[in-house]
């Protein structure tokens, strides 16, 4: 069975999140798109990160995150997010999330977050066991540009 290499998703977005303009408020966009991969690994890679860290002592602290927020995303809409691996190493993760109105014709945030796989015991950065590299390997897919600012940029004048 191949894997997917996009994964996606939707998700409602809820009055409790919402400015008062009925925005979605811009650091809830963090917890829409973070819950949503989180979701979308587990329902396609099987891989649950809590289960991982209890089994094995070992999970993924956020790095860094860079967010461009396109068009508002407003209270009862349904979005699409769609979530990819972009780039991986012997200790990280670097993934693409963007969200989308529901009929994906309209992106609304695209957010690239770095994840270190992290020793809970030893609090200090490690290697990814062979198994996740495998998987990583089976499911990454790069992206063209090099910098955010030049993604954000051909993402934004991209036909959806």
């Amino acid at each position: 069975m191949e894997l997917l290499k996009i994964l996606e998703s939707k998700a409602k977005i809820r009055f409790q999140d919402c400015d008062p303009f009925n925005h979605l408020n811009n650091a809830s966009y963090f917890n829409y798109l973070i819950n949503a991969r989180e979701d979308q690994v587990l329902a396609n890679y099987k891989l649950d990160i809590y289960d991982h860290g209890k089994e094995t002592g070992k999970s993924w602290v956020v790095g860094s995150h860079q967010i461009a927020y396109l068009k508002p995303a407003t209270l009862m809409e349904t979005v699409t997010i769609e979530s990819q691996l972009i780039n991986y190493g012997a200790k990280n993760l670097f993934v693409e999330i963007r969200m989308f109105n529901e009929a994906k014709t309209e992106l609304k945030a695209i957010m690239w977050s770095s994840f270190v796989y992290f020793n809970l015991l030893t609090l200090s950065s490690d290697k990814h066991p062979e198994d996740l590299l495998t998987l990583f390997e089976n499911v990454v897919l790069p992206v063209k540009q090099t910098t955010f600012e030049e993604r954000t940029q051909s993402l934004r004048f991209q036909k959806v």
